[in-house]
């Protein structure tokens, strides 16, 4: 099983080294048919994050494993005009089964920098399909990764890996469907435009929100993130305005006094009639005032109560993990044993082949024996005859000339192949 990994990601290199290996979407089909054309790689595939950059490939030599790996590392540096030593320094590499458990772990979530996250599952699908349409990967990769793809499905099934939020932004939006059943119809407020307030953007559109406003400092950098959710941008001097459009508010900002005032969502209550609204202040200082937390039909959190559902979270998912190990030694020992039956494959399709060969022949000579007007017993006999002598021919052969050199262990394979009984013990 010579699948060979080699890749880098949060655990073993900053930030600063990551982006710097990270591959763009359009180069990847040209790297990957570069990438196919080293010494004995045979597939590959390139999974490529914020948070990793993995290489997967396939090679027909098992002893060119470790001369595949320095190669492709080296391939690495040279296609992002990195210093080789430094990529060297924060490299890993996996092979046949550590490659394989690797592979089952990245997409189930269990090797994320938030563990159990499913996003990345999403993204080794689309490494997949390029792979694909750029001929790289081949029937070895094709069965690793559904094998992978199976393996996380189960995972997410059978576990709770997933089932809570572990990050802030996450954490801010499930609050929000405790107080709001359905989000389809709500319009989410969301005051600054940083990694924060994209992520909780994120969040918000996949449980249903379609209606966001951005509200930032500068229009312009409000305005992209608008418009990767066809929302609208206003600017800071216009939030009180529409706040009372707003079910929930979600507020990050590095401002060093209040946004949203008592007053302002007083007034924002009052239009609203009194429709509740939820509202998360994750800023540090405050950009919400905390005497909005003392008005009717408003639901105040902090970042101090998200920080608690997350540490809550985060120990639910780490004992989920325990039991999502167990099911990845399962799945990882299923398709090793799989692998193994793919080399009796052709053997097994050349037994049969020949088997049917003999059978072909042996049926057209005792058709021309009919026809010639044996006795219809008489071409039976034959048939059974020729067909039990010509199977086993070759095999008693080799068992008697086994016999005759001493060859013990192919007699007690071929016992075994055949489920005979030893007769010496009989």
């Amino acid at each position: 099983m010579p699948f060979i990994i080699v890749g880098i990601n949060h655990r073993t290199a900053p930030v600063e080294l990551r982006e710097k290996v990270v591959f763009a979407e359009p180069e990847l089909p040209a790297a990957l048919t570069e990438l196919q054309q080293l010494p004995q790689i045979r597939e590959s595939l390139i999974v490529s994050t914020c948070n990793r950059t993995e290489l997967y490939c396939y090679t027909e030599n098992e002893n060119a494993v470790s001369t595949s790996d320095s190669a492709i590392v080296d391939w690495l540096a040279h296609w992002h005009e990195v210093n080789a030593t430094d990529i060297h320094a924060c490299i890993y590499q996996h092979s046949s089964t550590t490659a394989i458990r690797h592979a089952f772990a990245v997409a189930s979530g269990m090797d994320s920098m938030m563990l159990g996250e499913a996003q990345i599952l999403g993204q080794l699908k689309d490494a997949y399909r390029l792979a694909q349409q750029t001929h790289s990967t081949g029937p070895y990769l094709h069965r690793l990764f559904q094998a992978a793809f199976s393996a996380a499905k189960r995972v997410r099934t059978e576990t709770r890996i997933g089932a809570n939020a572990i990050s802030v932004a996450s954490a801010a939006v499930s609050m929000a469907r405790t107080v709001f059943e359905h989000l389809e119809q709500r319009t989410a407020l969301l005051v600054g435009a940083g990694e924060t307030i994209a992520l909780a953007a994120r969040y918000l559109h996949a449980n249903g929100v379609r209606r966001m406003i951005v509200c930032n400092r500068t229009l312009e950098r409000a305005q992209r993130l608008a418009d990767e959710f066809n929302g609208f941008a206003i600017t800071l001097d216009r939030l009180e305005t529409h706040l009372p459009e707003a079910d929930i508010i979600i507020s990050s900002t590095a401002s060093p006094t209040p946004l949203i005032s008592y007053n302002a969502v007083k007034s924002a209550l009052k239009i609203r009639r009194h429709k509740p609204m939820f509202m998360v202040d994750i800023a540090v200082p405050r950009d919400i005032d905390p005497e909005v937390s003392s008005l009717s039909d408003v639901y105040l959190f902090t970042i101090d109560h998200l920080q608690n559902v997350v540490s809550d979270n985060l120990a639910a998912r780490q004992q989920a993990a325990v039991g999502a190990e167990q099911l990845l030694v399962e799945e990882v020992q299923l398709f090793e044993q799989y692998l193994r039956t793919l080399d009796a494959v052709p053997t097994i399709r050349q037994l049969r082949d020949e088997a049917e060969a003999f059978k072909v022949h042996t049926i057209e000579q005792a058709q021309r024996m009919l026809t010639n007007g044996r006795p219809a017993n008489e071409v039976l006999s034959f048939l059974a005859d020729t067909l039990t002598h010509r199977l086993i021919h070759a095999p008693s052969q080799r068992l008697r000339q086994a016999g005759e050199q001493g060859e013990t262990d192919l007699i007690r394979a071929a016992q075994e192949l055949f489920a005979l009984s030893n007769p010496n013990k009989q």
